[in-house]
């Protein structure tokens, strides 16, 4: 009798672990919400008439000065700033002719962004 009882009650335990086995193992926890992205357009925190110095450096890039040109001002300015704030800065400068000279934009930006330590960001158009 005591074997009866004793594989009734083994059988329950197992059928009882057996279920909630399968109840907890259904739980699937909610995905994690997607990165919010920063689709908001690029500005510039400095004061767009203070990159006109970058003027000078860009002309003795473009003439190809025999020599290092000097990086200040005109690195110190967007030193410290992100890449797409630097790319906004000069492009708003080169937009408003602050520079005082004609110049092809993405060829201009990427000179003054790569020899001041920057990068262009992909896909970032002056507009």
């Amino acid at each position: 009798m005591a074997s009866k009882a004793l594989l009734a009650s083994t059988a329950l335990l197992s059928l009882n672990l057996l279920f909630f086995t399968l109840v907890s193992s259904t739980y699937v926890p909610c995905p994690p919400p997607p990165p919010k992205s920063h689709k908001h357009p690029a500005t510039c925190p400095k004061d767009t008439l203070k990159l006109g110095v970058c003027a000078d450096l860009l002309n003795d890039l473009v003439h190809l000065v025999v020599g290092t040109p000097p990086k200040s001002p005109c690195c110190s300015l967007i030193e410290g700033l992100a890449d797409v704030e630097a790319v906004a800065c000069l492009c708003t400068a080169i937009k408003a002719n602050v520079l005082g000279i004609n110049l092809n934009v993405p060829l201009s930006l990427s000179l003054l962004l790569n020899y001041c330590g920057k990068k262009v960001p992909s896909g970032f158009q002056c507009a």
